[in-house]
């Protein structure tokens, strides 16, 4: 059974309500003194709160989807379907080629799809980085003209999108739906055309890298920057240089989509945070992302870049909330002051209230992929 079976949920409910009856019946039975006795107390004590936290954690879970599989959880195993081997490779340059798993249907936009030329076409696949070393699975969304005979030599702009730590590019799917907002926004001519790329945003799971190239460690930054877009540039008919690719995310991955465009204006002509942050987490579950170097972790400081390094010329988009996540719009409201008057142009979307979760996130897409339609240009 999946860890967001609910199969596995009830059974987990089941097992908490009964080892609190136990507990019920036994306490009486435990009442004296003696190691035997006091063993037996801990023991029924340990044990129900084991249950009801593991049923609390798979309810959490199924709510927020941080993750996807047993695998996911424990960072072991990659056992999804079998690659298809003329994916495999590189291009007649020596590009690496995106490692094709699947394509689906795409869902919803007001229709059931099965024709690409109608509702394009959404593949799961594998990016392999070369410069990096790093590989990680995510999805590619092919908008609808993509298949229209009228573009076929046509290339298109694209927008990497990474989902939130410890999230699944799934979520990026079937949380926030991501294909199926574009297509309603291209059928209403509200954006442009755009192949989307949907991403986790560690590749070292469960380690959190921050979208970081970490002493020693996981290059994470070199693999969004350098091998994503060249793998999908040699895989997919899309466009090479910074006013044809823009980057975004949530949470995690909103304080990534900032760091990168702002490092990498020369990659990226634009990038969208939802609900992001503007410094790098440091906890137990990022390690230490700068091996103690204090002007690395300075330049990881957003704020901290505008205010002491030169700006760069990039269109940003922040978009949360005035309450209900935290200190977001204090942080926001600073960041935005700091870039005023800059070649950083920024622009926001503030919600009254909302919190850290994908209900405000939805709310804030269309309006995203609507606004980097505006900063993208078509390849010529």
């Amino acid at each position: 059974m999946g860890l967001t079976s609910h199969k596995v949920l009830a059974l987990s409910a089941l097992l908490s309500v009964l080892m609190v009856a136990a507990t019920i019946w036994l306490w009486p039975r435990l009442a004296g003194r003696g190691w035997a006795v006091l063993a037996g107390r801990l023991g029924t004590i340990v044990a129900t709160q084991l249950a009801v936290v593991c049923t609390l954690g798979l309810l959490a879970n199924n709510s927020f989807a941080f993750y996807s599989s047993w695998d996911d959880l424990l960072g072991t195993g990659d056992d999804g379907p079998v690659t298809i081997q003329d994916q495999f490779g590189a291009d007649a340059q020596g590009n690496a080629l995106v490692q094709r798993i699947a394509g689906e249907n795409v869902r919803g936009g007001g229709a059931v799809g099965r024709d690409p030329a109608q509702a394009g076409k959404l593949d799961r696949i594998r990016i392999p980085g070369v410069a990096s070393g790093l590989a990680t699975e995510g999805y590619v969304y092919l908008p609808p003209q993509y298949f229209q005979p009228e573009f076929k030599e046509k290339r298109f702009p694209a927008t990497i999108v990474i989902t939130g730590f410890p999230g699944d590019a799934k979520n990026l799917v079937t949380k926030l739906n991501y294909p199926a907002a574009e297509l309603q926004l291209i059928r209403e001519g509200r954006t442009r055309p755009t192949v989307l790329v949907l991403m986790r945003p560690s590749q070292s799971m469960p380690r959190d890298t921050e979208c970081e190239d970490v002493p020693g460690g996981p290059q994470s930054e070199t693999y969004f920057t350098r091998d994503v877009p060249r793998t999908v540039q040699a895989s997919y008919r899309v466009g090479a240089g910074a006013r044809s690719w823009a980057v975004m995310g949530n949470s995690t991955g909103g304080y990534c989509a900032l760091k990168l465009a702002m490092k990498h204006p020369d990659v990226f002509g634009a990038g969208v945070s939802l609900a992001g942050y503007y410094q790098a987490a440091e906890d137990p579950t990022t390690g230490d992302l700068f091996a103690g170097d204090g002007r690395r972790r300075d330049e990881a400081n957003l704020e901290w870049r505008l205010a002491h390094l030169p700006k760069p010329a990039v269109a940003l988009l922040v978009g949360g909330s005035r309450e209900g996540d935290g200190d977001y719009y204090r942080s926001t409201q600073a960041f935005v002051a700091a870039a005023k008057g800059s070649p950083t142009k920024v622009s926001s979307i503030t919600l009254d209230t909302g919190g850290h979760n994908f209900n405000t996130w939805s709310r804030m897409l269309p309006a995203s992929l609507g606004w980097i339609g505006q900063h993208l240009a078509d390849p010529a």
